[in-house]
């Protein structure tokens, strides 16, 4: 349902399309829940007409008033070209942005010293079993 549709109604009628459309919600999502839904985007749309609907129904409350077709209420304003404005320009050169350097970024990161593995074992000089296997067997 379009909205100005919905801005021609009372609050009352208003309020009676909303109960009827929660009630259409209602028996929508016992047919999709029993798998006789087949157009499963009809939930989605109630849903929305829904929130409209109460949408409308809070801005009449609240005493704002929305015509139902703002393009046509209000008339076009002719657009003029306003002049630009010269800035004088300065005659000195600006300055280069510098790169900022962080002497921890300069510096390549360091690696924690491995303590475990063949290869701790080997950087430590101490034989692994592995090792130790191999050399026994030759």
């Amino acid at each position: 349902m379009k909205s100005a549709e919905l801005r021609d109604k009372t609050p009352d009628q208003l309020k009676d399309e909303i109960l009827k459309l929660k009630k259409q919600q209602f028996n929508l999502r016992f047919q999709k829940a029993t798998g006789q839904l087949e157009n499963t985007a009809q939930v989605g749309n109630v849903r929305r007409d829904i929130a409209r609907a109460k949408t409308i129904v809070n801005e009449k409350a609240r005493g704002l008033i929305v015509p139902a077709n703002p393009v046509a209420a209000k008339p076009a304003k002719p657009k003029t070209a306003k002049p630009k404005s010269a800035k004088p320009k300065s005659d000195k050169p600006k300055a280069a942005k510098e790169k900022s350097i962080r002497p921890e970024a300069a510096q390549p990161k360091m690696h924690r010293e491995k303590t475990h593995g063949p290869k701790a074992a080997k950087a430590k000089g101490v034989r692994t079993k592995s090792a130790m296997r191999r050399v026994g067997s030759e």
